[in-house]
């Protein structure tokens, strides 16, 4: 029997502690608890996935920071455990994120991504994504520029 995945809107400390610590093993200039917090209390447009896995025991397994802005979702960091990966994890977190986004009224979609991110990129073109522009020098540690994604026909997914 495989364990169950739910995908549920962080709130509580627990939550952004859980997802701090799991952008510290996955970025380089992780967030902050307490950025992820001020962002929540301060916004009226973020929006914060929380992915666990429930089996024996449960873990965080994945997270999407996002904005929905209007009719466009702004995802700003997504991320799954680096151990959990190659599992469809991001794909089901984002089907997830997308079809809230949708139900908010969003029709489309942005990100900016690593230009060497392949394994991204190709999740990104698979859920319909397309490069439209880039940032040159986007990224820190290393220097990368990042390319910017859009699905402009969001509903479709």
């Amino acid at each position: 029997m495989s364990d169950a995945i739910e995908i549920t809107r962080a709130a509580a400390d627990d939550d952004l502690t859980e997802i701090s610590a799991l952008q510290a093993r996955t970025f380089t200039n992780p967030w902050s608890a307490e950025s992820l917090r001020w962002e929540l209390a301060n916004t009226d447009v973020a929006r914060l996935y929380i992915m666990r896995e429930h089996g024996r025991i449960v873990r965080t397994v994945g997270y999407c920071a996002c904005w929905v802005i209007f009719d466009e979702l702004h995802i700003n960091s997504l991320a799954v455990d680096p151990d959990e990966r190659r599992r469809g994890l991001a794909s089901q977190l984002l089907r997830a994120v997308h079809a809230e986004a949708v139900a908010a009224g969003a029709t489309k979609a942005t990100l900016e991504v690593r230009r060497s991110n392949e394994p991204a990129l190709a999740l990104y073109a698979h859920l319909g994504y397309a490069v439209e522009a880039v940032r040159k020098d986007y990224y820190e540690q290393p220097r990368e520029d990042a390319l910017v994604l859009w699905c402009r026909r969001l509903a479709a997914i």
